[in-house]
């Protein structure tokens, strides 16, 4: 059976890539292990974060799903750091785990060019026809564009104690074929270590010796589109004591507690048990997501550490426990999680465990995540050594956009670094070392007072409306929305504030300084702790704009010297991230490049100049060089 592409595996990425590719228009076929698994969440039940977030507000103004998959079946949801800066705040999302994945699942089955399948793929290959997959039943099918997201599948083995098994998450088949199968084709591959906590039964826990972490009392969602989202909940388990109830939206609580030296000991007692410390586990672990007998060895110093106890759905007594990742004994796990006075009595529903599978190191894939070595075969999520739902997500989102654009012989579609954090994490992929598996932060992305969470829309939906993802309808919306901050912005240029007795009066209210002489209206909002609001009481603005414009216009009065001073770097780096290299450049021939830049070269083989200035090795004489070259190049072609 011929399709156009073909998606292997249903996790998030995958999810995204199939939908991505359908709507393009192309055939598509999503092929995975089990139907009843798809967009699991094998670990932590909840979608967003710092810079996680980021990726789940431009997945949506591209035209993916994520953003309203999780605003149908979030518990809760807040706005993290908001002490902080805009650049940093970020959405996080409690998930119903199961109605999450049955909505996904839904959302595939009524998409128009996307046939699902429940099939293990066991190998890839290619003939004078093109690419093909078979199944361990036989079947085969052709495509012109393959997506591969198989997660940590390929080849896994689940570690707990002692006992270690060969499985793709617990309860679940690995991939071993598959593995063999890109080895064949020629591919390198490495191995990556991941894990994830034990499940508590919600019963058996003292929730008044826990602090409640309530929702948001304040509606927030994902999608910049939420008002056509339908929303799905059941009835809150009793169990959960405290904060089920919100103004706007029915949601549960999470409750926090600490370790405390008992915890610590009994962790340490039992490090010739870990297989992290007796050489059981082989592979590298996220830094980022350390598990807890890490933690225990790295901060020897620290008298307890915050866990945090997340229920995994509505109706279900199933309880997360954040930040106690471990592969310890069984019985070890329950006697650490015993010694805390809330969990005095605990029960695991499931235990903890660490997993190590086989990735596809990142060198050896484009920017557009489609591999270097087989033409129309793609890479997107932990496959590429990542971590997270969110990375997964975005990968996949532009996996599928490039294999249903490859398929209709169109050029890829590649975001850059100041455009957007998928565009970041893209880049840092196929430019740098891969020593563990990677992990998106605020920190990596150089621009990130443009990249907010809050501006996604007015970054990428033009993009996404270009791509065919986004309706006109949509496209327009965003569009009439910059244009009502320009406009607002420009207002504010204009009008003057008076500090006469009323006026005094109402700023005083605001806890503000007093004014000694007549100010713009912008230049009063660029006063530390002024807010739009305070315009709206001063009678200066009206608010009649909305609240999305309402902040973007406080946010670009705020921070325009420094938005300004990125923006100028971004134009100035430009000219470099727009001059392409030649994917058949010769760097061995050219004399004066340095033996480490001539290897890391031939390695990551840049698409860009850019590119090639942030390849680890590779120095600014080293640019000097290849510009040189270039232009050469580029005068012998045009003669």
């Amino acid at each position: 059976m011929n399709y156009d592409v073909i998606v292997i595996g249903a996790g998030h990425a995958g999810c995204e890539a199939a939908l991505a590719s359908a709507r393009l228009g192309v055939r598509t076929l999503i092929l995975t292990m089990n139907l009843d698994n798809i967009a699991l969440m094998p670990c932590n039940p909840s979608i967003g974060g710092p810079a996680k977030g980021h990726v789940v507000r431009e997945i949506d103004a591209l035209g993916g799903e994520m953003a309203r998959n999780i605003d149908r079946t979030f518990i809760q949801i807040k706005m993290l750091n908001t002490g902080k800066g805009h650049a940093v705040q970020a959405l996080r999302a409690q998930a119903d785990k199961k109605l999450y994945s049955l909505s996904m699942k839904h959302t595939l089955e009524r998409q128009p060019d996307l046939d699902i399948k429940q099939a293990m793929v066991e190998e890839i290959d290619k003939d004078e026809n093109g690419l093909f997959v078979k199944t361990n039943l036989g079947q085969s099918y052709r495509a012109k564009c393959i997506v591969v997201t198989t997660g940590t599948s390929l080849n896994g083995r689940v570690i707990v104690g002692d006992k270690a098994y060969a499985a793709g998450r617990s309860g679940e088949y690995p991939a071993i074929g598959l593995s063999q199968s890109l080895r064949n084709l020629g591919f390198t591959l490495g191995r990556l270590k991941t894990g994830t906590p034990p499940r508590i039964d919600a019963r058996t826990i003292v929730f008044s010796k826990t602090v409640a972490h309530p929702g948001s009392s304040t509606p927030l969602y994902f999608s910049f589109e939420h008002a056509n989202i339908h929303t799905v909940f059941l009835t809150p388990n009793p169990i959960y004591p405290r904060g089920n109830a919100t103004p706007w939206r029915q949601q549960l609580p999470c409750y926090m507690v600490h370790t405390n030296p008992a915890t610590h000991q009994v962790i340490r007692n039992n490090l010739d048990r870990a297989p992290l410390f007796n050489g059981l586990i082989k592979s590298i672990g996220p830094r980022s997501c350390p598990s807890i007998e890490d933690k225990i060895v790295k901060f020897a110093q620290k008298q307890s550490h915050p866990l945090f106890l997340e229920p995994e759905g509505w109706e279900t007594n199933e309880v997360y426990v954040q930040g106690a990742n471990t592969s310890l004994p069984e019985e070890v796990q329950l006697a650490m999680l015993r010694t805390i006075p809330a969990l005095e009595k605990v029960e695991m529903m499931r235990v903890g465990y660490a997993i190590e599978y086989d990735y596809v190191p990142p060198d050896q894939t484009c920017a557009s995540l489609e591999s270097r070595l087989i033409p129309g075969l793609f890479f997107a999520g932990q496959i590429n050594g990542t971590t997270g739902y969110e990375e997964a997500a975005g990968q996949g989102l532009i996996a599928g956009i490039n294999a249903a654009r490859k398929a209709l012989d169109k050029p890829p579609f590649i975001l850059r670094r100041d455009q957007a954090y998928i565009g970041v994490m893209i880049d840092d992929l196929v430019t740098r070392e891969l020593t563990e598996p990677y992990r998106l932060l605020t920190s990596r992305a150089e621009y990130r007072l443009l990249l907010r969470q809050d501006n996604a829309d007015l970054r990428l939906t033009p993009l996404g409306y270009e791509l065919g993802l986004v309706s006109k309808e949509r496209a327009d919306s965003v569009e009439a929305k910059r244009e009502a901050i320009s406009n607002e912005l420009s207002r504010l240029e204009r009008v003057s504030i008076n500090p006469d007795k009323k006026t005094l009066s109402l700023i005083e209210k605001f806890g503000l300084p007093a004014l000694e002489s007549n100010t713009t209206a912008i230049e009063f909002l660029r006063r530390q702790n002024a807010s739009y609001n305070a315009l709206v009481a001063l009678n200066v603005a009206v608010d009649s704009s909305g609240p999305e414009v309402n902040e973007q216009v406080e946010i670009e009065a705020k921070y325009a010297g420094y938005i300004a001073q990125q923006r100028a770097a971004v134009d100035r780096l430009r000219k470099l991230e727009e001059r392409h290299m030649p994917p058949d450049f010769d760097y061995d021939a050219i004399s004066g490049l340095r033996y480490e830049a001539r290897l890391k070269l031939n390695r990551f083989r840049p698409t860009t100049l850019g590119q090639a200035c942030r390849l680890e090795g590779v120095t600014p004489a080293d640019i000097s060089i290849l510009l040189v070259h270039l232009e050469r190049r580029r005068r012998a072609v045009v003669s």
